[in-house]
């Protein structure tokens, strides 16, 4: 044997077989829990086999070629269409179309023919003749080898067919780009079939050269695997990135499972107190409704819930195929403290910070409305204008400090007054104002006031065990009588108020 005929094997089988041995553990350890990736890998294991036969019918004299051929080589060419359409109908999702009593089982019936094969003494699926061309070992091309030649075109076009099926129904972009990769190789393996299997090329191709078919399409079958699982989170590449990102990453299924959650994502849900929660357990009618219309996912603010705390979450996410199945992933960040902050901001712009009371700026466009509501409805409205006696007097006498105690005190009893019934502000120093909407008459008016006036009073401001009285002038004005605007309204209880100053400061003193 010369170094030609030592390396032409190396070549036509044994580079073939390490190609099938690399690309069906590459497919298969991407995702050993899918059941495409455990097919595509069964398939190309019988690729593996076909090859293998091939390079040991090479090495043996010829007389074992018959039945090597019909038990080995044609058993396991007889199995490979069944996976394949079986592969395929799971990536085009028709398993789902069909009976249960009859998926998977229907892609099996030739695991029956094989059996007979192996057990039966005639060759029935393979042809029992060879000849010795060269240093090839080749079959005789007689019916039944043009008759396996014309089942594999046949299985070709049906493989075309179901990818083109597929196509069709795709749903993403993406899909439909990976139908396009599959549709390309399986038109190279039905030219590559008809040409090698038809027409008799001598001994310038090695026997059957029709199977080296099953490289086009197994390449094409990893292809697709690989942009099929671009997203795959078993990757090891992806691992650390999705680990260490301090968002939560999760990936659902259509039924809102989580299928896989980064440390982050655990954290935030407590996904390990909490035992077959789905998302949707966790948001809203609104992240759910969002996600099942598969709409887009960007700067998406919700809310999440769990059993300790209220959380709201900023998302964007997108949505990939994985499985075979459709998913969403997502990338969810906790902006409950950013929310909380500018909860304090927007409270603070419009509020007093001593008090809490709102500021002259909310206060205006609160009684605006007001004022507008009872002219619609023809109701009367009462503005109060507060101004605490003597209380210059009183910073200067205990402080600074217990000046800010009286009027947070001041403040609450103004507050309580109003109730639900309208708005107390505080306009700056120890000057306080509110109103009074949907007042039945004046005299209502006056005898909360009366109770306001009794209520300072009664509750005496304490400062270490010394009782601090807190006198309070009043003036009123109301809505339409004394004035159809709030700046007119204003002026009108300011002269009440200051009037009531000039007759004298009395603690409860009658104000109208």
């Amino acid at each position: 044997m010369n170094l030609t005929e030592t390396l032409i094997p190396v070549f036509t089988y044994l580079l073939p077989i390490l190609f099938f041995l690399y690309t069906g553990l590459d497919v298969l350890l991407r995702n050993t829990k899918s059941s495409e990736h455990r097919l595509v890998s069964l398939m190309i294991s019988l690729y593996f086999l076909l090859f293998l036969e091939e390079f040991i019918r090479y090495q043996l004299p010829i007389a074992y070629s018959g039945v090597l051929a019909a038990k080995w080589f044609g058993s396991v060419g007889i199995l490979i269409p069944g996976i394949g359409i079986h592969v395929l109908s799971r990536f085009a999702r028709l398993d789902r179309r069909m009976p249960r009593y009859i998926y998977p089982y229907v892609f099996y019936v030739p695991v029956i023919v094989v059996l007979i094969n192996l057990f039966s003494k005639q060759r029935i699926i393979s042809t029992e003749q060879f000849n010795q061309v060269g240093i090839w070992k080749m079959p005789v091309l007689d019916t039944p080898y043009f008759i396996t030649i014309t089942v594999s075109l046949v299985v070709s076009a049906l493989f075309l067919l179901i990818i083109a099926r597929g196509k069709s129904n795709a749903s993403s972009v993406e899909r439909k780009a990976i139908y396009t990769v599959l549709s390309r190789g399986a038109s190279l393996v039905l030219i590559w079939t008809a040409l090698t299997g038809y027409v008799d090329f001598g001994d310038i191709l090695p026997p059957y050269p029709y199977i080296y078919a099953g490289l086009i399409w197994c390449f094409t079958l990893r292809l697709a695997m690989i942009k099929f699982d671009f997203l795959n989170f078993i990757d090891k590449k992806y691992e650390k990135l999705f680990n260490l990102n301090p968002a939560a990453i999760l990936l659902l299924d259509q039924h809102g499972r989580m299928k896989e959650a980064n440390p982050s994502a655990k954290q935030l849900f407590q996904l390990g107190k909490r035992k077959n929660v789905t998302f949707y357990d966790l948001v809203g009618e609104s992240a759910k409704d969002r996600i099942h219309n598969r709409q887009t996912i960007s700067d998406f603010e919700t809310t999440i819930y769990t059993e300790e705390k209220r959380i709201d979450v900023l998302m964007d996410g997108d949505y990939v195929w994985v499985d075979n199945e459709p998913h969403v992933i997502l990338i969810i960040r906790d902006i409950t403290a950013q929310k909380e902050n500018q909860k304090v901001i927007t409270f603070m712009a419009y509020h007093d910070p001593l008090t809490l009371l709102p500021n002259r700026r909310f206060f205006y466009e609160k009684l605006e409305e007001a004022i507008q509501e009872a002219r619609e409805h023809q109701q009367q409205l009462a503005l109060i204008i507060v101004d605490l006696d003597l209380f210059k007097e009183t910073n200067d006498t205990y402080g600074h400090k217990v000046g800010d105690e009286i009027l947070k005190h001041a403040a609450h009893l103004i507050n309580e007054s109003v109730a639900q019934q309208g708005v107390a502000a505080r306009f700056g120093g120890d000057e306080f104002v509110f109103f009074l909407n949907e007042i039945p008459s004046v005299e209502f008016a006056r005898n909360r006031l009366k109770h306001l006036q009794q209520q300072f009073i009664d509750e005496v401001f304490m400062h270490e065990g010394l009782a601090i009285p807190i006198g309070m002038s009043l003036g009123v004005s109301f809505f339409p009588s004394d004035g159809d605007d709030v700046d007119t309204l204003l002026i009108s209880a300011d002269k009440a108020m200051y009037e009531v100053k000039r007759k004298g400061r009395t603690t409860g003193r009658t104000f109208l």
